[in-house]
């Protein structure tokens, strides 16, 4: 591969003193480097991070590298002309900045190796992947080979100058491919709507697809006929389906009730998830790491066999010495967890949701329903159920747990009384007292949202301030998915901020 790191018009808008120490670090390995007000300045190598001076870093220096880059953006983020390096700022409250990120961007030829057969088949392609693993430095060699290699007439929807880097030119490594400019994040849409209506493209390259009028723009251009290359928030295929944004891209997810005859003649609950439309992207490709992928090449089959719970077949590629090594992934149809609608809340499906009352009166259940503004009701038939209700004395039954192990979400209860049954169905159902109907779907809604976000992207989301019923509503909602919550501010600007695993901080005030 051939590295064009232009790691020289970077370091040249650092501090002086961090400029002379990041020169001394291995350049192949330089990652970021980090500004932060009153911290060291550190660079963030490939494993490992290195402090570059021991004095703090001061308001001076700040303004020192604002000065020699590009206007920051609506999205924080600025550039160096003709390079693909990356400048995004932190702020105060005030809105001033108080920290700097530079990230190193490298031209990198020889990366789509792996990925030149699904490249030229003019199948919509779609990445995904963690964060670093270089879904973006694909997309650019791709841009550049489909216009270079193949003739193609293709158009980046360009929106943080990150794939044909900052200035009105673009950057050489996209080749003869035309590059259109994004104003503002919140315009990519229609910014690759107007490529296909202004420009006939054969072939539209767009990166981090996250909201759904992307998603539904991407459907409109796939319509056309013209090829779509893709990157988007989500680690694997499966956090995309569980993605409520985002899942219509693959095809989308709907929530059946079969009938009796249909259920046993399929061997499944009554209540299932199926695909709703054909997907988008006809390829979906799983970047596991830089040299690593994870091919699925029919999309609607790999998406159909994650719903019904088994193990999707795709194609394991890797680079080794060179050379491009393929395998194939064994599927099988035995279930490994609970799909998205069996495994996720109640409260959002269609239709009324089966509970069965495991050791528990069904005439208790049957009368706290009924005082419940839920549609729910009680089942004998514990295969038909959607959730099951459990004494938390019987909940480590063998039956307890086969029927967990089949997709039915378990809630267990303390005693077996109206009140203790009432108490769990309200947390279950996200039931509030006392507020607007509408509110509370606006915050259920809200919170969904942001839960797949977090899934997708490992990133913290701040919600819009609610008042403390609605926000035990969208805590609830992030705890079903094993996600943290805390809640920042004062009333009644008091807010939900959803993290990722293990990233909540002790104490946020």
């Amino acid at each position: 591969m051939a590295l064009d790191d232009e790691l020289d018009r970077l370091f040249d808008v650092l501090p002086v003193a961090a400029r002379s120490s990041v020169r001394r670090l291995p350049a192949d390995r330089l990652l970021e480097v980090v500004l932060d007000l009153g911290r060291p300045p550190e660079a963030r190598l490939d494993g490992e991070s290195s402090l570059l001076d021991e004095a703090p870093v001061e308001k001076a220096d700040l303004d020192h590298v604002l000065q020699r880059v590009s206007p920051l953006g609506p999205d924080n983020r600025a550039g160096i002309e003709r390079t693909l390096h990356r400048i995004s700022a932190l702020r105060n409250r005030k809105g001033e900045v108080i920290g700097l990120t530079l990230r190193v961007g490298r031209a990198v030829t020889g990366t789509i190796d792996m990925l030149r057969d699904l490249v030229e088949s003019r199948r919509n392609l779609l990445l995904l992947g963690r964060p670093g693993v270089g879904k973006t430095t694909k997309l650019r060699e791709i841009a550049r080979v489909l216009a270079d290699d193949f003739g193609r007439r293709v158009i980046v929807v360009d929106t943080s100058n990150e794939i044909g880097g900052d200035g009105d030119v673009p950057h050489p490594a996209i080749g003869r491919a035309r590059r259109m400019q994004v104003p503002r994040p919140d315009r990519q849409h229609a910014v690759m709507i107007e490529a296909v209506e202004n420009h006939m493209p054969e072939v539209i390259i767009v990166d981090e697809m996250g909201t759904e009028a992307e998603a539904l723009a991407a459907r409109t251009i796939a319509e056309r006929g013209v090829q779509l290359v893709a990157t988007a928030h989500g680690n694997t295929l499966e956090n995309l389906i569980k993605n409520p944004t985002l899942s219509d891209v693959v095809g989308g997810v709907n929530v059946v009730t079969l009938s009796d005859e249909e259920a046993r003649r399929r061997h499944t609950a009554k209540t299932v998830t199926e695909r709703r439309a054909a997907p988008t992207f006809d390829v979906v490709v799983e970047m596991i790491d830089r040299d690593q992928v994870l091919v699925h090449r029919d999309t609607a089959e790999a998406v159909d066999r994650l719903l019904r719970g088994a193990e999707t077949a795709g194609e394991r590629r890797r680079v080794v010495d060179g050379a491009v090594q393929a395998e194939a992934v064994a599927a099988t149809e035995q279930p490994r967890h609970p799909t998205p609608a069996t495994a996720g809340s109640p409260a959002l499906r269609e239709g009324p949701v089966r509970i069965y009352p495991y050791a528990l009166s069904r005439d208790l259940l049957e009368r706290v329903l009924r005082d419940l503004p839920i549609e729910a009701k009680a089942t004998g038939d514990a295969e038909s159920a959607d959730l099951v209700l459990a004494l938390r004395s019987r909940a480590g039954d063998p039956r307890v747990r086969r029927l967990a192990q089949h997709g039915r979400p378990v809630h267990v209860i303390k005693r077996n009384s109206t009140a203790e049954m009432r108490r769990v169905l309200r947390n279950v159902f996200a039931v509030v007292g006392g507020v607007d109907e509408d509110l509370v779907r606006e915050a259920v809604l809200e919170a969904e949202h942001a839960v797949g976000r977090v899934i997708a992207e490992g990133v913290p989301v701040a919600l819009r301030p609610r008042p403390s019923e609605l926000r035990k509503v969208q805590h609830r909602i992030a705890a079903r998915h094993h996600l943290e919550t805390i809640s920042a501010g004062r009333e009644p600007i008091r807010h939900l901020i959803i993290f990722p695993p293990g990233q909540a901080p002790e104490l946020l005030t």
